[in-house]
C-alpha cells in the first residue's frame, strides 16, 4: 500500500504540473493503481494526518502561490489557471491555506504555508503486536438504537455517550437478549462514515446487537455476507481501542493483502472495567482481498 500511495502522489504532482485546474478523480486514481477508492482514501487519510482532497487543495495552492510571486499576470488570469472561476474565489481558497491574502502575499512574498509533497514510507517496529483474527461470516442485522453524530478522532464522543445515555440499562438488557450471532456482545457501530475520515464530519452511530432476524421496532443496518479482520484490544479506554484503529492503517494494512471495504465498522465491548477505566474490546473492520 505504500507504494500505491506513492505512485497515487506522483499521478496527482503530474496533473497539477500539466494543468494547476484539472479535477482530481480519486476513482479513477484508486482504478490505475489497483486498489479502490474507499480503501485509497482511508489509508491516505490515515498515514497523511489529511484528507486526500485536502491535499491537493493545499498542493494546489502552494503552486498558486509560487505563480502569484513569479508571474506578473493579475489575479483573474492566475485564479482560473487554477481552477476558480472568480479572483473572489481564488482570494478565499488562498487565504483558508496561507492565511493572507493573494494581494498581500504578492506584495511582501508571504507569509506562505507551503504543502511539500508527501512521500510515503513504512517504518518497521518490532514491538509492536496486534491480535488479529480474519473471519468469514453469512449476512446478518445490526438492530438497535442509532443517531447521526460528529466524527470525533481522540477521546470521548461527547453526542456518542449522550445518545448511549439516553437508551437506559433496560432497553440495552433487552437487546442483549436478542443477539444470536457474531459480532457477540452489545456493540457501537459506525456506519456511512466519511471516506476520508474528517474530523467533525457526520456519520451513523448505532448502540445494539448482531441478529440473523432483524425484529420490529428497533433501528436496523443490513450487513451483506463477507470477510472481516478483527482486532483484539486490552487497555485504558477509549485510548488504546483509538490508537489501534489508528494502527490499522499505519501498521497492519501496509503489510497484508488485504484493503478495506465500504460498511459497518464495529466495536464488540468484551469487558469494562469503569473504575479502573479499561476495557478489553475487538473492532471488527470489513476487508477483503487486495
Amino acid at each position: 500500500m505504500i507504494a500505491v500511495l506513492n505512485l497515487v502522489v506522483d499521478e496527482i504532482e503530474a496533473l497539477l504540473a500539466d494543468d494547476p485546474a484539472a479535477d482530481v478523480d480519486a476513482v479513477g486514481l484508486a482504478a490505475r493503481s489497483g486498489t479502490t477508492e474507499h480503501h485509497l482514501r482511508r489509508m491516505f487519510s490515515s498515514l497523511a494526518g489529511m484528507p486526500l482532497s485536502e491535499y491537493v487543495r493545499r498542493r494546489r495552492m502552494s503552486l498558486a502561490a509560487a505563480d502569484l510571486i513569479g508571474s506578473t499576470a493579475d489575479l483573474l488570469t492566475i485564479a482560473v489557471r487554477h481552477g476558480y472561476g472568480s479572483a473572489e474565489a481564488f482570494g478565499r481558497a488562498f487565504r483558508a491555506v496561507h492565511g493572507a491574502a493573494p494581494s498581500d502575499v504578492r506584495r511582501d512574498g508571504g507569509p506562505l504555508r507551503t504543502q511539500q509533497r508527501i512521500r510515503f514510507h513504512l517504518t518497521v517496529e518490532g514491538n509492536v503486536s496486534m491480535d488479529t483474527r480474519i473471519v468469514t461470516l453469512p449476512a446478518f442485522h445490526l438492530v438497535g438504537y442509532a443517531a447521526r453524530v460528529p466524527l470525533v478522532h481522540s477521546g470521548v464522543n461527547p453526542h456518542i455517550a449522550e445518545h448511549v445515555a439516553s437508551i437506559g440499562a433496560e432497553a440495552i438488557g433487552r437487546l442483549k437478549e436478542l443477539n444470536d450471532t457474531e459480532p457477540t456482545g452489545v456493540l457501537s457501530v459506525s456506519d456511512d462514515l466519511d471516506p476520508d475520515r474528517t474530523e467533525g464530519s457526520e456519520l451513523t452511530y448505532l448502540q445494539g446487537v448482531a441478529v440473523t432476524a432483524a425484529p420490529a421496532g428497533l433501528d436496523v443496518i443490513d450487513v451483506p455476507a463477507g470477510t472481516w479482520a478483527v482486532f483484539r484490544t486490552e487497555g485504558p479506554h477509549p485510548a488504546t481501542l483509538q490508537e489501534t484503529w489508528a494502527a490499522t492503517a499505519t501498521t497492519w494494512f501496509p503489510s497484508q493483502p488485504w484493503r478495506l471495504r465500504p460498511g459497518p465498522e464495529i466495536v464488540a465491548m468484551q469487558a469494562y472495567d469503569a473504575e479502573a477505566g479499561t476495557a478489553t474490546c475487538e473492532l471488527w473492520l470489513p476487508v477483503e482481498n487486495d
